[in-house]
């Protein structure tokens, strides 16, 4: 070699280093992102703390809507705002106050995005509405044409489980569809009814064409439809009752499958709370005539087999409107990326395979199906493995 190659060499091999440093980083932002998020303990939760910036929370004024105000949060990261994305929460009583909602906007905020968290009022009531849709649709256009939340006039948009398709829908509804610069559909649905037949005993069905659809889903070999939740069987029940029992007992079903979900809901963060909540839904649901009582035994006892025989009849004919389902609806026009736990039993992964299918030929998607999001155990190998390459997803949305 050369004298002048002996310090060329050297020279060009630290830049080709740098260069691949460099075009790493991304991913180890994205990375860092997924570990804080997922709040482990040791030297690991540390590094990835150093990646993430100062954060300043704030009151929004409740947001207009046709159907009445929405209350937000707002997440704002250090410097001039680049991009915001509204985070909605799926059907839950705490709505911007949940705790893994408030977790998952921090962490998106120290990341660089601008978080607006929104909670459509039939939401927290465990309802799944067409009236969320429009209440999105007419936040997207709200916060689009604020310059200091949308720069370029688009925000994006991440819905959680039912809020997930309800997300795809008001995305791409004509008045806002290119005010949107991305949608991401965190466990979301396909078609509605389907879900809700799944949830009272069908099994989660995938796409005839299931090879086609698998290959447009990475890590479509590690889904699987477990026996659902019972809470997912209950949420039907109370979107149906109308459709159920006698007109004077609507209300006070409702009322008893609420409290059922509020306890819920609490289990984990209040136990004895929770248990005075399910003894005043199982007291509530004695008080009712039939079918009424039966009804509301079989969710206090937990019955799903015997909860999912009485809706089946219902559920085979039923007719939903089409903007509860994004496979029934005109698909967003910015990119969509599509995440859902493999094992999921509120909404099936194989959800994750028909919106594949579905919005694959329509617009520009990305699906990612992961072990990390389910309560299976999973091979710590895999795991690290499946972290960086979900790093590389959340890397292409925290860039939109």
């Amino acid at each position: 070699m050369s004298r002048r190659w002996r310090f060329v060499f050297p020279a060009l091999v630290l830049v080709a280093s740098l260069l691949g440093v460099w075009h790493t980083l991304p991913r180890l932002s994205a990375m860092a992102f997924i570990v804080r998020v997922a709040k482990p303990e040791g030297a690991l939760a540390r590094l990835a703390r150093l990646w993430a910036g100062e954060v300043s929370v704030a009151p929004v004024p409740a947001i207009p809507t046709r159907h009445g105000s929405v209350p937000a949060r707002s997440y704002r990261p250090a410097g001039a705002i680049r991009r915001t994305t509204l985070l909605v929460p799926g059907v839950h009583m705490a709505g911007i106050d949940e705790e893994r909602l408030v977790g998952l906007a921090r962490e998106l905020a120290a990341s660089g995005l601008a978080v607006l968290t929104v909670a459509p009022p039939a939401l927290l009531r465990y309802r799944v509405a067409t009236e969320s849709v429009d209440e999105l649709e007419d936040v997207i256009a709200w916060a689009s044409r604020r310059p200091e939340l949308a720069p370029d006039g688009k925000v994006g948009i991440l819905g959680f489980s039912f809020s997930g398709g309800l997300a795809l829908v008001a995305a791409g509804r004509p008045a806002v569809r290119e005010r949107v610069a991305f949608a991401l559909s965190f466990g979301g649905h396909a078609d509605l009814a389907r879900v809700l037949r799944y949830l009272c005993g069908e099994s989660g069905s995938p796409p005839p064409a299931t090879t086609g659809a698998r290959a447009l889903v990475f890590g479509a070999e590690h889904i699987h439809i477990p026996r659902p939740n019972d809470y997912g069987g209950v949420v039907a029940l109370l979107n149906l009752a109308d459709r159920l029992v006698p007109a004077a007992q609507v209300p006070p079903l409702q009322d008893a499958i609420t409290r059922f979900l509020q306890a819920s809901s609490l289990e984990r963060v209040d136990p004895a709370r929770a248990q005075s909540l399910f003894a005043q839904a199982r007291r509530q649901g004695e008080d009712l005539a039939e079918p009424g009582r039966t009804l509301m035994r079989y969710v206090s006892d937990r019955e799903v087999t015997k909860l999912g025989e009485s809706l089946a009849p219902l559920l085979a004919t039923l007719a939903l409107p089409a903007d509860l389902s994004p496979e029934r609806a005109s698909p967003p026009a910015a990119p969509v990326f599509l995440l859902h736990g493999a094992d999921d039993a509120v909404v099936p992964a194989s959800e994750l395979l028909w919106l594949a299918r579905d919005l694959g030929s329509r617009t520009r998607a990305r699906a990612f199906a992961t072990r990390l999001l389910s309560h299976a155990e999973v091979n710590p190998r895999a795991a690290l493995v499946e972290m960086w390459q979900l790093a590389g997803f959340w890397q292409d949305v925290l860039v939109r």
